[in-house]
């Protein structure tokens, strides 16, 4: 019998990947046991076989995951309401490492390397809108740390814009306490050579509520990983996403909502659609309900639309559940094609193909551009959206020639 004489890394060494026989090898028994640390050193080092890795190119972000990142501030647009404040804060404060722990490499390099965090405090009880965007982060290897707090009764939605060209490693708190009310949309617009791993850590305090929204539309390498933790008794998640990727890009989440309280509810929503050879996603959705999370309501799903041939959609979605009092959960993935009856229900009222295919697209993703709650985005969005419809035409599409 092997003695495991190091319980605080457990899971840290391969487990479904090899490892097996190795002494001191002990797999990882529940998501919640995995193994973290602020530290980058502490991780073994990242070779792609992993469970975690081996979906990711990892050869085009290793300078993110152990070389040198630059962590200095930055320069960000943001528009401040009254009952907001907006400021840069010092590793060791109060505020930072209140939400979680990196559980992999790269997001330890990053938590290693910020200098300042930018920091995002809400306490106004009316809604109020914040916007903050980036646009100017550079080439350079580089690290960044934001920390969202929503104080207790607030009522607030946070949009957190990228664009240009950046090579980033970063980590996102967010606590929402007692009773608080926020939405968070992360929308990634960057350039086409630009790559960004980045791990969003949440905590939900009692009878809070938590809408966190990610959207992807543009960059060689997008990997972003939100961990939810609802921590209060009634606390309520909702985390959505829409990723839309082209030839040659890769766009990953894995998705990680933990029920820890009593009477807790989580919906996840995620959905994609690819066209252009080598177009690639990955979507991981794990859900653990706590032994102590009686009176559970937990649903996830994700949905991908294939246009082109040539990519490839990946959706795996895990489901454990630690004790026999929940009020129901479940999980669904899917992947495909355009459905032949919707087209054919359009093209038989005189909508050309094409149209025809735009609409289906359209009313696809749009059920997750609804759930953004700001007009003026949305528009954004559905812009986005047809931009990204129009590099369609002339494309071999899944079975069918435009």
């Amino acid at each position: 019998m092997t003695v495991v004489t190091t319980p605080e890394q457990l899971g840290a060494t391969a487990h479904s990947d090899g490892g097996w026989g190795e002494p001191g090898y002990v797999p990882v028994q529940t998501r919640s046991a995995r193994f973290s640390s602020v530290h980058h050193d502490d991780f073994p080092a990242v070779t792609g076989l992993e469970s975690d890795w081996k979906l990711t190119p990892v050869k085009l972000v290793r300078p993110l995951i152990d070389g040198p990142l630059d962590g200095s501030i930055y320069d960000y647009v943001a528009d401040i309401p009254s009952g907001v404040s907006i400021e840069w804060v010092d590793r060791d404060d109060a505020l930072v490492g209140r939400a979680g722990t990196p559980e992999d490499r790269a997001s330890a390099n990053a938590w290693s390397s910020f200098d300042k965090a930018l920091a995002i405090t809400v306490t106004s009880e009316e809604h109020v809108n914040v916007t903050v965007t980036r646009s100017a982060l550079g080439s350079t290897p580089r690290a960044a740390h934001t920390v969202i707090t929503a104080k207790a009764n607030s009522n607030s939605t946070v949009i957190l814009e990228s664009s240009g060209p950046a090579t980033l490693g970063e980590n996102v708190e967010i606590v929402v306490e007692d009773g608080a009310k926020l939405t968070v949309v992360s929308l990634q617009e960057w350039s086409n050579d630009s790559s960004q791993l980045s791990s969003h850590f949440a905590t939900v305090g009692r009878d809070a509520f938590l809408k966190h929204i990610v959207v992807s539309l543009s960059g060689a390498v997008v990997r972003l990983n939100p961990s939810v933790h609802l921590a209060g008794e009634g606390s309520d998640a909702e985390l959505y996403g829409l990723y839309f990727a082209d030839a040659g890009q890769h766009f990953e989440q894995r998705v990680y909502l933990h029920h820890l309280g009593a009477n807790t509810k989580g919906r996840v929503n995620y959905k994609g659609a690819l066209q252009g050879v080598g177009a690639r996603t990955v979507w991981v959705g794990d859900v653990l309900i706590g032994p102590d999370a009686s009176g559970t309501d937990s649903y996830e799903q994700n949905r991908n639309l294939v246009l082109t041939e040539g990519t490839r959609a990946d959706s795996i979605p895990n489901l454990e559940i630690e004790t026999g009092d929940i009020f129901g959960a479940g999980h669904a993935s899917a992947t495909g094609r355009f459905d032949d009856e919707q087209l054919f229900y359009l093209q038989s009222r005189g909508i050309s193909e094409a149209e025809a295919r735009r609409l289906v697209v359209i009313g696809f993703l749009s059920e997750i551009v609804q759930k953004v709650g700001n007009s003026e985005l949305e528009a954004r969005l559905h812009s986005a959206i047809e931009a990204e419809l129009s590099l369609t035409a002339g494309v071999t599409t899944a079975g069918v020639t435009q």
